[in-house]
């Protein structure tokens, strides 16, 4: 039975990383009604920033981090580089799957256009990444080492209690910021419909680019986490974590933030004990099974909304 709980534990600490890529996937589907494929990639850019800070391997700016924090602060720097790094990646992907594509071709959110050109980014990302590091797997020494507690006989780890604590927070604020703030307002209303909030006064070409910045936000949050709790990054990291995240997002319910939080954590869970109870080699199965048969009963997943872009948020 403990054995049980303490899986239940692993997988809710998992499922907190989930949720953040899974909440980008939300915003960016129920703002602007595509599915952006740069969501792994921005994960996997942070989480390789991160790394390169952490060991030095940065292209340049190595001596100048470690003068400025030391050798045993570099994992603070790592998060400023990542987050930095992100931010600015967020924009240009912005400039070049959604503005540029408007400007040329109207209404952006009806061509298949932004999903392709973000799939663009995602293999030019990764592909500048093996090209730099390889692609092999690359290891991290964790900053907090193996900084855990006990209550009873379960074991927690301090950084992914963090983690999870942070997650939610995190989703909780955004929440709040949607529902509750002029910039909420902006946001609900691009997402209904756009063509109306312009006539409204909603500057709709501002306002997009802070989509982005939130979605990169959220994916270098998650990706600089995942970083220090597993401590192991490649070129494909990000894809492995999306995936999983865009099926907890379906399970959740498309366009529902909330949905992505449960559904995330829900998929961290099943993940786990599937490794318990089947085996790495088939972790994906369960995942994926019961989405299927969710799906069929449930097309709308279990929180989600029969029109995207109707009341989402």
């Amino acid at each position: 039975m403990m054995l049980l709980l303490q899986q239940l534990i692993n997988g809710l600490m998992l499922g907190g990383l989930y949720v953040m890529v899974a909440v980008a996937f939300t915003l960016i589907i129920g703002m602007l009604n595509f599915l952006n494929f740069t969501i792994p990639a921005l994960f996997m850019v942070a989480a390789i920033m991160m790394w390169a800070t952490m060991t030095g391997n940065l292209p340049f700016g190595n001596e100048t981090l470690t003068g400025l924090f030391g050798e045993g602060n570099l994992w603070i720097a790592g998060i400023i580089v990542a987050i930095v790094v992100v931010s600015l990646a967020s924009l240009i992907i912005e400039r070049f799957t959604y503005r540029y594509m408007k400007a040329k071709y109207g209404d952006a959110t009806e061509h298949a256009l932004p999903l392709v050109s973000s799939l663009g980014f995602l293999i030019m990302f990764e592909h500048m990444v093996i090209s730099a590091y390889g692609s092999d797997a690359l290891t991290v020494v964790s900053p907090f080492g193996d900084a855990t507690f006990t209550i009873g006989s379960l074991l927690f780890s301090y950084p992914q209690v963090i983690s999870l604590i942070l997650s939610l927070g995190i989703v909780f604020t955004l929440h709040y910021i949607i529902r509750r703030t002029k910039l909420g307002r902006a946001l609900r209303s691009i997402a209904e419909r756009p063509e109306t909030a312009t006539l409204m006064g909603v500057d709709v070409l501002r306002i997009v680019p802070i989509v982005y910045v939130i979605t990169g936000l959220l994916c270098a949050i998650s990706g600089i986490l995942f970083t220090i709790n597993y401590t192991t990054v490649d070129a494909y990291i990000g894809d492995t974590v999306a995936t999983v995240a865009i099926a907890g997002m379906v399970l959740g319910g498309l366009g529902s933030v909330w949905g992505a939080v449960i559904g995330g954590l829900m998929v961290g869970i099943l993940e786990v004990f599937s490794i318990y109870i089947v085996g790495a080699d088939f972790v994906k199965v369960p995942i994926w099974g019961l989405l299927l048969i969710i799906l069929i009963f449930k097309p709308t997943g279990l929180f989600g909304h029969s029109a995207i872009g109707k009341g989402k948020f």
